[in-house]
């Protein structure tokens, strides 16, 4: 719009006030205003008051019920309507378009702003645990008017728009509201509702750069390929599992059996045309099936949104969002709800490490590196082609501690795995030397990750007590399941990854020559309880090459399932709560293909369907037997009754309580070991609970007799002692029964 071009129509002093705003008006109609409503609106510029409007695509305007004709400034989409004293403070702007179709709604540039000073303040002190409710897109009415109040923070940008389909995803049409220093944009439009599609058109200060992101607090996203946020309502799901919940805040965890069956929702099962299936769905499928098998809880891969499939969650995009692909977020609640009402716990597996590099994301939102650091020897993962987050941005810790309690709060999730925390720890994880910055002390620790994680912890066990947040960390680093006040990070549980690579190694060796690596099952004891340990066979061991966990083991296919009965054996009755990537419970034989569902039909097969019941029996005896499970993280539970026949390759222990205890002989080699003597407690009778070389479970039968009398000789430091034949490559579980 040129001066020349303003309707002669208008008072020279009309007219003046225009030329004056000039630049203004170009600001708008080329989308670089910072500050739209300077502009657009009711305003009184010197003594005259009249109405901006910007519209572009619009034939006709007028304004309010009456219909007033507001006043098209030539060779423009500007319409002015000046002696508007009398419209009130918001007003309909009533639309014709080029095609003659009509539209009617309230001015959105007539409102004052809707976010609180407080809770732009709490955010930028990286304090607001509900920043989900005020961020994003929400359903909301203002002064008696219904619309959608949109909301994100883009501190490097010069204009900020709202793009969808209700505007032809044209930027210049709804530019946002500044709220200075906050960073944060807002711009409440009305009429809007439930279900519209929307994206955000920003403008970097420095380049000028435009980008078009989703909304990284939206709480649904539209299924890949496609990438726009969709506004939801808030959920009036109800909820039937208040016992579930009041049991869990006194649920004593450290002493209750855990053992979650890992899950890739995607994979698991399919429908009969290969597609996914709904969470309610799998919700009745899964169920039935976890109570069959004896897990306590499970463990779902990321079902945070995210666009790649290869990726299997852990790129994730909608840190707010259940991803469609297996329906919407209330499937979603059903699916946790049905999961407690049949007393089984849902954890989360969830990645606040990094994030990926998709041009709708996160990467460098506003143009600049805001939620990551623009060095990338501090802001890349160069192995996995992600982004490191700047948890010393307090916006960005805000963030994620928000995105935790909204997992937490409105799913009712029991607690979250917290992915790759190793990779957060170490500024030089997985790089070579000179490329990577040290801390301000010189060292290699993540000050500002440690100090976020400690939050994190602190903050869900204070709101959600009985929860869990354990850690996927492989190093040594000390006091991971420590209390914060301690000195220590904070977790629950961590990921026992020298115990799992260790056992496998020792597993994968020819028995004959086991006794050369003895040291490999006995080393875990030295470190055991300096940590609350879960033992993991998880989703990461059985792909990429590494084989499934059957073909992992070595011999013919005899021995493989045997091999592969005493691994669950040794592990169930080993300290540590208990993960299982699903298929490894009934010896799937290829690796994992995230493509497609697990391989079912191999339980016609005698061996796999073996393998299924001893998982199934270990798990309800280790949740059954308080002594298997009441001690996992106390050395109190755990005594060697002999750690050193390496010779025979054969290890025995007890687990025990007070009053209780349970003996467990594992023979690592395919030779029977007939009229094998071991170390008891004390006389009475004992009874043989579990052999996984059982019949019933595929195996060759040695050793069936299941009770017998323990005698007064001395055995391995023990006052008694009792004879038993051990079965080839098997485990046995005896029980003191009188």
């Amino acid at each position: 719009m040129s001066t020349a071009t303003i309707n002669t129509s208008f008072s020279k002093k009309m007219k003046s006030i225009l030329s004056d705003l000039q630049d203004e008006f170009d600001a708008i109609a080329h989308a670089r205003h910072h500050d739209p409503f300077k502009l657009l609106g009711n305003h009184t510029f010197g003594d005259e008051q009249f109405l901006v409007i910007y519209s572009p695509g619009t034939r006709e305007l007028s304004i309010s019920k009456e219909k007033i004709p507001a006043t098209r400034i030539p060779d423009s989409d500007f319409f002015i309507l000046n002696n508007v004293k009398n419209l009130g403070e918001h007003y309909l702007i009533n639309k014709t378009d080029h095609s003659d179709n009509y539209f009617s709604d309230y001015d959105p540039y007539s409102f004052q702003p809707q976010l609180s000073d407080y809770d732009l303040e709490l955010f930028s002190a990286g304090k607001h645990l509900h920043i989900y409710t005020i961020l994003g897109a929400h359903p909301k009415t203002v002064d008696g008017i219904d619309g959608v109040l949109f909301a994100t923070w883009a501190p490097s940008a010069s204009r900020v728009s709202i793009t969808g389909d209700f505007n032809d995803w044209d930027g210049r049409r709804h530019p946002m509201r500044s709220r200075g220093s906050s960073g944060v944009w807002e711009l409440f439009i009305p009429g809007l509702s439930s279900e519209t599609l929307y994206k955000y058109e920003i403008r970097n200060s420095e380049s000028g750069e435009i980008l078009s992101k989703s909304d990284p607090y939206a709480q649904q996203l539209e299924l890949r390929p496609r990438t726009a946020s969709v506004v939801k309502n808030d959920s009036d799901y109800q909820w039937d599992d208040q016992t579930w919940l009041q049991d869990r805040e006194k649920h004593d965890w450290l002493h209750a059996p855990l053992s979650i069956y890992e899950c890739h929702l995607g994979s698991w099962q399919r429908d009969d045309n290969g597609e996914f299936l709904n969470y309610r769905e799998l919700a009745h499928r899964l169920v039935d099936y976890i109570k069959e098998t004896g897990f306590t809880h499970i463990e779902l891969l990321p079902i945070t949104e995210h666009p790649l499939d290869a990726s299997w969650g852990y790129q994730t995009t909608g840190y707010f969002s259940p991803t469609r692909r297996f329906g919407s977020a209330d499937d979603f609640r059903y699916f946790v709800n049905y999961f407690h009402q049949h007393n089984i716990g849902v954890l989360l597996d969830w990645v606040p490490a990094h994030f990926p590099k998709d041009e709708h994301g996160l990467a460098r939102f506003d143009g600049s590196a805001l939620y990551e650091h623009e060095d990338p020897r501090r802001g890349e993962h160069r192995d996995w082609g992600t982004l490191i987050y700047n948890y010393g941005r307090n916006e960005v810790k805000n963030f994620l501690i928000s995105s935790a309690i909204f997992w937490l709060e409105e799913f009712h999730l029991d607690g979250l795995r917290v992915d790759a925390v190793a990779s957060m720890l170490y500024l030089d994880y997985s790089r070579e030397e000179g490329d990577w910055i040290p801390n301000q002390h010189g060292g290699n620790e993540n000050i500002e990750a440690i100090e976020f994680m400690r939050e994190l912890n602190s903050v869900t066990h204070a709101h959600f007590p009985g929860t869990t947040i354990m850690a996927e960390e492989s190093t040594a680093w000390p006091q991971v399941t420590r209390p914060v006040n301690l000195g220590g990070l904070g977790f629950s549980m961590k990921w026992n990854m020298g115990w799992m690579h260790d056992t496998l190694s020792y597993m994968s060796h020819d028995p004959v020559h086991r006794h050369y690596h003895h040291d490999q099952l006995t080393f875990g004891l030295l470190y055991l309880f300096t940590e609350n340990f879960i033992l993991p066979f998880s989703h990461d061991e059985v792909v990429h090459g590494k084989n499934s966990m059957l073909n992992k083991m070595p011999g013919d296919e005899w021995q493989r399932f045997a091999n592969l009965r005493l691994l669950y054996t040794y592990m169930f009755t080993y300290p540590g709560k208990k993960l299982l990537f699903m298929g490894c419970e009934f010896g799937q034989g290829d690796e994992w293909n995230h493509d497609q569902s697990l391989d079912w039909y191999v339980l016609q097969y005698p061996l796999h369907a073996g393998v299924k019941k001893l998982v199934s029996d270990l798990n309800h005896t280790y949740s059954n037997e308080t002594a298997l499970h009441k001690y996992d993280f106390d050395h109190f539970g755990f005594e060697w009754i002999d750690c050193n026949d390496t010779d025979q390759s054969v290890l025995s222990y007890l687990r025990k309580t007070e009053t209780d205890s349970i003996v467990v002989v594992l023979n690592f080699t395919p030779v029977i070991r007939n009229n094998y003597r071991i170390g008891v407690p004390g006389s009475g009778r004992y009874e043989i609970i579990l052999n996984s070389d059982s019949d019933y479970y595929a195996g060759s039968n040695a050793g069936s007799y299941t009770i017998m009398e323990a005698e007064t000789i001395p055995w391995m430091n023990r006052p008694a002692s009792i004879e038993i034949t051990l079965p080839p490559l098997a485990g046995l579980i005896i029980k003191k029964i009188n």
